[in-house]
């Protein structure tokens, strides 16, 4: 498997945490140096460890804001 970096240039929110000590976060991350992207994702305590997750660009982040606001929750 290739290796690839990554820097959490902001914590933005941490979404949840789970009994493991696991959370979910949305970060801006900057993947193998690129510019920073919105990332939402599980890491262990220290960011040592992720799961899987989504990367969205600041527009696909605004899309799916609007469309957010527009739920009934």
């Amino acid at each position: 498997m290739a290796e690839f970096k990554y820097e959490i240039v902001e914590e933005i929110a941490v979404i949840s945490e789970s009994s493991r000590g696991w959370s979910k976060e949305l970060n801006l991350i900057s993947w193998n140096e690129r510019d920073p992207k919105y990332d939402l994702r599980e890491w262990s305590p220290e960011h040592e460890k992720m799961g899987k997750g989504i990367t969205l660009s600041a527009e696909e982040l605004k899309t799916l804001r609007d469309a957010l606001n527009k739920l009934e929750l």
